[in-house]
């Protein structure tokens, strides 16, 4: 993520079309083999372009008249149509692709972070205490330390953190910084103290653990999901113009990266900040939200009032939900016990989050999608999806819904045909397939992992499956996430469940093409077909001729949102 820190800069140049030139072109329509096309705007050629559309050989160049694909054919034909005014991109043999889509995002949530600790690069114990001792030492005495994104699984010493590890660097410091899942974090004392957390209490709240010593009874400072709200329920929140200006920041992260729309996990307080940048018209990516909460009826108006402010680039789908929790915080809900638990395991099969566990939760899904709401539903453990399944056959119009399960991490194999049979789509994230595949076998034992992260079963059983990041659990690189689907390789260079691979252009129609289909916006967007948005990205490199080992370091040589082109590179900028 460094590199596109060092061309933030570069920001006011991409909003124009700096670069580009314009040249004398023909009349209309002279180009052979062209009907009479109007005068593009602006013109790609000497590309390879991928269309995305199944079995469509890679055209040269694309015509772009407003915010409109106007043409698709050779460099000599398009070139033919463009006008005086007509910019010009010469992407110089680069590969042309359209714009990719993280299907799962917090994404203010991931510009904010950007500006808090990150413990994630901490390889050890000492790594872990030094970076929250360097990070307190700037804060103001009482300033909340927040972020995290930690995890140990991988560590020689997996053991989890403790609040004694950072109690002594952090003496008036309120210390709350989560797990890379968000499943978990870690409150050093003076956290604890804001919630009364202490070894006489509380106890556990439906739905979530505080991790205890089992002979004191003492609070270790692990949190796990809902007693996670025990002490964050204290932290006072970003303002709208902190949220503000992290979305902003968001939109150029993935902006860099070719994507020009997110379908995102929008904490209801963000809504704001959302409405303020489509008045403004500054989002440079499209942004569908889907409102978290688990009180549907109650915050219906909620929805409503933000639809009615929605406008430009935002929209607001549905509501997002969670059943469980996480396989890293053994939170997840499966049907048998995890792998690794033992005698002192209290939750051996993880559990399902209060809500999800409640006699009314079937109902409350059934009542929004009578409101006409999709719903986007975590669901990480093979129980949670088998029931969260069930809940989705109920409803009779289901399969014209295309209700969404976040994550499917883990599946019982006889669940993978009922996605397509239902029409329920898998919005998953491969690239915790290469981090979580280091050690996941551990909790989920050899046969449960030959069904997890079922990327190629789920598209060869017809689902559609979209692919995102979760960011800012893990990097926002979409490239990334196709290298782990294609290669099945680990963070650490192994090959994990190798029958679950798929092949670049299947990753990128789940990048592309797939979630349009989730968002109901696949006659609009997704492929390089004229009449369709021109929403683009010019990679680079070529992602599907590259050696795959490099195909993670990709990046966006420029990025075209309807017609406009939002970002580009630095070497871009001087052509």
């Amino acid at each position: 993520m460094g590199r596109w820190m060092r061309r933030c800069g570069l920001m006011a140049i991409a909003l124009g079309v700096v670069g580009m030139h314009a040249v004398q072109a023909q009349t209309e329509g002279e180009a052979t083999g062209f009907a009479k096309v109007a005068t593009p705007t602006l013109v790609i050629l000497n590309a390879k372009v991928w269309t995305g559309v199944p079995g469509a050989e890679d055209a040269e160049a694309i015509a772009i008249t407003g915010e409109t694909i106007s043409a698709v054919g050779t460099t000599e034909q398009i070139h033919a149509l463009a006008g005086k005014a007509t910019a010009i991109i010469d992407a110089a043999g680069r590969r042309v692709i359209p714009g990719i889509t993280d299907s799962h995002t917090h994404f203010i949530e991931m510009g904010l972070q950007l500006g808090r600790i990150n413990l994630r690069p901490a390889e050890n114990r000492e790594a872990f205490i030094n970076l929250v001792a360097a990070t307190a030492a700037r804060l103001s005495p009482g300033q909340w330390m927040l972020g995290g994104q930690y995890s140990v699984d991988s560590w020689d010493d997996p053991s989890p953190p403790d609040k004694s590890w950072i109690d002594t660097v952090t003496p008036g410091t309120p210390v709350f910084v989560n797990r890379m899942d968000g499943h978990q974090a870690l409150a050093n004392s003076v956290a604890l103290k804001y919630a009364r957390i202490d070894r006489d209490g509380p106890p556990d709240p439906p739905g979530g653990e505080i991790v205890r010593d089992p002979v004191t009874n003492e609070p270790t400072g692990i949190l796990k999901d809902e007693a996670m709200s025990l002490v964050s329920k204290h932290i006072p929140p970003p303002d709208e113009r902190k949220m503000y200006d992290a979305l902003m920041l968001a939109c150029q992260v993935a902006n860099a990266w070719g994507i020009t729309a997110v379908h995102d996990m929008t904490d209801l307080n963000q809504i704001p900040a959302y409405v303020m940048a489509g008045r403004r018209d500054t989002l440079t990516v499209r942004v569908r939200s889907y409102l978290q909460t688990e009180e549907f009826q109650k915050e219906l108006s909620t929805l409503r009032k933000a639809q009615s402010e929605a406008g430009g680039l935002y929209e607001v789908a549905g509501f997002k939900s969670y059943m469980d929790g996480s396989l890293g915080s053994r939170t997840a809900y499966m049907h048998e016990p995890f792998a690794d638990a033992n005698a002192d395991t209290r939750y051996p099969r993880g559990f399902k989050l209060a809500h999800a566990a409640a006699d009314s939760y079937p109902a409350d899904i059934r009542w929004a999608n009578e409101q006409g709401l999709q719903m986007a539903v975590h669901a990480i453990g093979d129980q949670a999806n088998h029931d969260l399944l069930d809940i989705y056959a109920s409803i009779p119009n289901v399969k014209e819904r295309r209700h969404r399960i976040e994550h499917a991490q883990h599946l019982m194999r006889s669940d993978i045909p009922r996605f397509a049979e239902l029409g329920v789509i898998a919005s998953m994230q491969p690239f915790h397939k290469a981090d979580d595949g280091r050690w996941a076998e551990h909790a989920l034992g050899p046969e449960r992992s030959e069904t997890t992260y079922a990327f190629n079963s789920l598209l060869r059983a017809g689902a559609v499956v979209c692919f995102g990041s979760d960011t800012p659990v893990v990097t926002m690189n979409p490239f990334s996430g196709i290298a782990a689907a294609v290669t099945a390789k680990t963070l650490a260079e192994e090959v994990w469940v190798p029958s679950q691979r798929i092949s670049r252009e299947d990753a990128l129609r789940c990048y592309t093409y797939n979630p349009h289909v989730a968002a109901f916006r696949e006659q609009k967007l997704g492929t390089l077909e004229v009449g369709k948005i021109a929403d683009i990205a010019i990679l680079d490199s070529d992602i599907l001729t590259a050696p795959i080992d490099d195909i993670h370091r990709t990046e966006a040589f420029a990025t075209i949102l309807g017609g406009r082109v939002v970002w580009r590179a630095e070497s871009a900028a001087t052509e």
